[in-house]
Formats: C-alpha cells, structure tokens, sequence
C-alpha cells in the first residue's frame, strides 16, 4: 500500500503527466514493480495512460473526500473566512498539521499572491509559515521534541528561520502574544499573520490566516489593520465549533 500511493505522490503540479521510467525514478521503485502498481491503479480507475505517458484521474479525489467530509471545521469556517476577506480584501486560509507539514482544509482567495496555486490538500512545511508556528506552538513539549527531531529545516528564503533554538524562541513568543507573524520567510514578498483556532479544551485544532503583499504596507501597518479582524474571526470560529458540539479536526499526531 505504502509503494501504492508513492505512486500516486509521484504526480504533481510540476509532473502532471510522467513515463513509466520518470515514476521508477521519482518513487526508487523498479521499474517492474513501477508498472505493476500503474496498471493496477489504471484498472481501478486512478491512473489513465496513453501506453506510454500516465496521468491521475480525477478519482483520486475520492482518497481524500471521506476525511474531508467527516470534518465539520470547513464548512464552519469558510462562511467566517468569506465575511473576513471581504472585509480586508486579502486572501484567508484554514489549515491543520499533519507530521512536519501543515495541510489547507479550508481557503477563500483573492488575487493569486503566490507562486504556487494553493488548493485544499496543499503542503507547506509548518516551520516557515505562520499557520504553521501557531500549531507548533500548540504542541506539548514532547510533540514539539520529536517535530523538530523529524524536521529537516532548509532556507526558502534568505528570511527563513533554520536554526531549531532561534524557532523555539519564536514559538514561546508566538505562544505568548497568541499569534504568529510570518514575513517573507515562505516566500519572497509574502507577508501571512495567523492565529490559533481552539476546541472547547482549549487546545490548539487548526490555525487561520491573512496573506497579503508586504509591499502593500509595512508589517506595523498591516498588523493594526489585519490582526484585530484575525482575532475576532478565530474566535467565531472556534465558538461555532464548541457549539455545534464538535471539537474540529484532531491536531495530527506526529508519526
């Protein structure tokens, strides 16, 4: 199974069509098992080819709708994300963490900000995003040791934090002030605030955003006028869960 859906990870926005060969490649896998998997997806319906170039069919959204539709946390907070971004004008989002990475559940776009298009089941790595550092500022001790154990922290940007002290003071600070600032450390002219989302414990479910051009404004500038519509946006959400009797998505343990 675990080879089964590297296969399916091999294609991407950047391999959205690849040759028998370029899988092998890109999963380690022999070529003869490569092709065995392929054709087993093919006759399942989750992979199409042309004999020679394969390509993922759209049933492959199928793997991921039972988890999306067992959650109560999108349908609670696009309404919530809508209301914000029309009022800011800037793009919101909703994600939770799944190992080192955190995973969009939840979007509503304005103008394309980014280089890469983000779409529900979109990955960025947590420690260079600020969604990101306010679920790992809500991480036990513990968890926190073994997430940055697992991490390999690269520089994105010439911003990017690196060095796992110099993170762990940014989230005490993050914990501390209940937000997070992250200022073109994912990517260059990227400016993204976040705040926790909570469950009726307490304890940190999901995170929301405002991602806006920083040359809009400077950062002291875009705190005064974004923050304070964050803050009170998170918190409707998180009311809405406690009262549809929901804790939201369980934050995801790292394997």
């Amino acid at each position: 199974m675990a080879r089964g859906l590297a296969v399916i990870k091999a294609f991407d926005e950047d391999h959205q069509q690849l040759t028998l060969s370029e899988v092998a490649s890109i999963t380690g896998l022999a070529r003869a098992a490569a092709r065995r998997f392929l054709l087993t997806l093919a006759e399942l319906g989750y992979v199409r080819t042309d004999g020679r170039m394969f390509a993922l069919t759209p049933r492959v959204l199928e793997l991921g709708y039972a988890y999306l539709s067992s959650l109560s946390l999108p349908q609670i907070a696009e309404p919530h994300l809508e209301r914000m971004v029309a009022e800011v004008q800037e793009s919101a989002s909703v994600t939770v963490l799944d190992d080192t990475d955190i995973v969009y559940v939840a979007r509503v776009p304005t103008s394309r900000i980014m280089r890469v298009t983000i779409s529900i089941g979109t990955r960025f790595p947590a420690y260079a995003t600020s969604m990101g550092r306010v679920l790992l500022a809500g991480l036990t001790p513990a968890e926190l040791d073994a997430y940055l154990e697992r991490v390999s922290m690269r520089p994105i940007t010439a911003r990017t934090i690196t060095d796992p002290d110099a993170l762990r003071a940014e989230l005490d600070k993050v914990r501390e002030q209940g937000w997070a600032l992250v200022d073109q450390e994912l990517e260059e002219g990227l400016r993204s605030f976040a705040a926790p989302i909570r469950d009726r414990s307490g304890r940190v479910t999901a995170a929301a955003n405002i991602a806006t051009h920083a040359a809009r404004t400077n950062s002291v500038e875009a705190r005064r006028s974004l923050l304070p519509v964050l803050l009170r946006t998170v918190e409707q959400i998180g009311a809405d869960l406690r009262s549809a009797g929901s804790p939201g998505p369980s934050l995801m343990r790292l394997r």
